[in-house]
């Protein structure tokens, strides 16, 4: 119960916790956050990291000075994050392919690992969007984290589909929410609002999904 308390902290006061990681770890700031969207991306078992928020937080901490005086270079984080998220994805997409079926059926306290729920979101998502579902994705909290995975137990063509769209849509992603934070942050009205924008994002981010589940139970059963 502590854990998740310290983690909704985390989650919900990024404009806190980010100043504070650069100043107790300096450079290993930008490997703290590389873990944090390597995991997010990469281990389907952590759809629930911060992960649109994080970026656009960081983006912001980059536009200004942390109290301790470090700076951080929005183009060095920017790379880095990139090569998170891409180098997450490949390894979600290997770890479905080679040990997906295993997983999907291990359970954890009587629970399955993989939320069959997400399992079912995540192929209806690919169902409407084909390949382009990769790059959509991105953007779409849960989702992002179970796409590479289904791709990879769907033996999605690595080469000639799967690679060239999540690079994109991992450039795409990155760039965006970073610099989105970079310019937006800096303005007065964000900066004393933050944990509401913050919240509003994860709200954003989570609407297709919110959407789609109205949708779904007004659909008519046969």
């Amino acid at each position: 119960m502590e854990f998740i308390q310290s983690f909704l902290h985390f989650a919900l006061h990024l404009n806190d916790a980010l100043p504070q990681l650069l100043c107790d770890y300096g450079v290993w700031f930008y490997v703290i956050l590389f873990a944090i969207i390597f995991a997010e991306t990469g281990l389907v078992i952590f759809p629930f990291l911060p992960g649109d928020s994080l970026l656009f937080a960081a983006g912001a901490l980059a536009a200004k000075s942390s109290p301790c005086g470090e700076a951080i270079n929005p183009i060095y984080l920017i790379i880095f994050l990139v090569i998170a998220a891409i180098l997450g994805d490949q390894v979600n997409y290997f770890i479905g392919r080679f040990f997906g079926h295993k997983i999907l059926n291990k359970q954890f306290r009587d629970k399955p690992l993989v939320s069959e729920k997400n399992l079912k979101k995540t192929h209806d998502f690919f169902e409407k969007f084909g390949t382009k579902a990769i790059i959509m994705a991105r953007f779409v909290p849960i989702i992002r984290t179970i796409t590479p995975f289904v791709a990879g137990v769907g033996e999605m063509s690595y080469r000639k589909k799967f690679l060239p769209y999540d690079l994109i849509g991992g450039a795409l992603w990155i760039s965006s929410m970073t610099a989105a934070g970079y310019f937006l942050g800096r303005i007065p009205f964000v900066e004393k609002h933050f944990e509401a924008v913050v919240v509003g994002i994860i709200v954003l981010s989570l609407l297709p999904m919110i959407i789609a589940f109205i949708k779904s139970r007004r659909t008519p059963r046969l």
